[in-house]
């Protein structure tokens, strides 16, 4: 049986957005769509980029996997990269002109690498697709008597690097060095609501307000 709490969703959907940007989604459906944002994010269902930005239909280009990571450019190859699917489409097709890395507090995948979990099932697909992170764990000192700092910093690191590996996709690198392309690094504080933006000068993560509360 399909799952109550979406079938009321839906209707509540029906009955207040959609009514109120019919006209919208109709645009969107006759004329495609146009988003100038792309935002790569993680999974978590704490963390919709489409709710953290108050986003509207069309508005921005999403896609989200396990600890919100860019992989490597990997041309040729007969695997499946439905990450690097969605950011060849953005790019190449919708033509966007920023792409958003959000990473958060408290990444479950983050967490697992960090504490050395053990795999969820046999094929343990998130240990190995969490191994891409291996160069970042490497060079963040190991954890002391804060571990929760340690992650903080192995989250805002995932960032830095999937920030580096978006530059190793040859259009996305060409777009960014002839100024038709920005990127961007964020951090969205769960608890707090905080959300850090990456300074490209220095590297270091700012709060977007003055809010006095931390992420």
């Amino acid at each position: 049986m399909f799952p109550t709490r979406l079938t009321a969703g839906y209707r509540s959907f029906l009955d207040g957005r959609f009514t109120g940007e019919r006209a919208r989604y109709e645009s969107l459906a006759e004329k495609g769509q146009k988003p100038e944002i792309m935002v790569i994010g993680c999974c978590d269902s704490r963390v919709a980029p489409e709710v953290i930005f108050d986003a509207g239909p069309g508005e921005i280009f999403v896609v989200r996997n396990v600890a919100n990571l860019v992989p490597p450019y990997e041309g040729g190859t007969q695997n499946y990269h439905g990450t690097s699917a969605a950011l060849e489409f953005a790019v190449q097709s919708l033509r966007v002109k920023h792409i958003v890395v959000l990473g958060h507090a408290l990444c479950g995948g983050i967490s697992a690498v960090a504490n050395s979990a053990q795999p969820l099932s046999a094929g343990d697909f998130i240990g190995k697709w969490m191994q891409q992170i291996a160069p970042v764990v490497e060079r963040i000192v190991p954890p002391g008597e804060n571990p929760g700092k340690y992650i903080r910093q192995l989250e805002l690191a995932t960032v830095e690097h999937s920030l580096a590996n978006l530059m190793t996709f040859p259009w996305v690198r060409t777009q960014v060095e002839q100024g038709q392309l920005q990127l961007h690094g964020a951090y969205f504080g769960v608890a707090t609501g905080v959300l850090m933006v990456r300074d490209p000068a220095t590297g270091a993560f700012h709060p977007v307000t003055d809010e006095p509360a931390q992420a």
